[in-house]
């Protein structure tokens, strides 16, 4: 599990028409974030992208495959990220258009987390 500099510049690149990216180092890959919520992974030097279950069945039909990793006793798990297609990766702006999608999912998905209930302040106790 591996990301090269070079790939890494290159998502940034072929997707500079969202603007600004922010991409941190998660679990031996890469979150990928544009002003809001992970909208994309990279693993492996290749770009999955978030989706739901309709962005996902057009993913599909474009040749795309999920993300998986192993988890104990050798299971896979699927975590709702899909590559870009590789027709995307000659032509920004098919691949901008996937994560302007990827995206709107993302956003869509933190809109339904419930918010956190604020703390209630502690009082300290009175200086002596």
């Amino acid at each position: 599990m591996t990301v090269s500099a070079e790939f890494r510049e290159h998502v940034r690149d072929l997707l500079s028409g969202l603007g600004a990216l922010e991409m941190k180092r998660m679990f031996g890959g890469v979150g990928v974030y544009a002003g809001g919520p992970i909208f994309a992974l990279i693993d492996d030097d290749v770009l999955f992208l978030k989706a739901d279950q309709a962005l996902a069945a057009e993913l599909e039909a474009a040749g795309s495959q999920p993300f998986t990793y192993g988890a104990a006793g050798g299971e896979r798990v699927a975590l709702g990220y899909w590559s870009l297609p590789e027709s995307a990766f000659d032509d920004a702006d098919e691949a901008v258009g996937w994560a302007r999608r990827a995206i709107s999912v993302a956003l869509a998905a933190q809109a339904k987390k419930p918010k956190p209930k604020p703390r209630k302040p502690t009082v300290g106790k009175p200086k002596a």
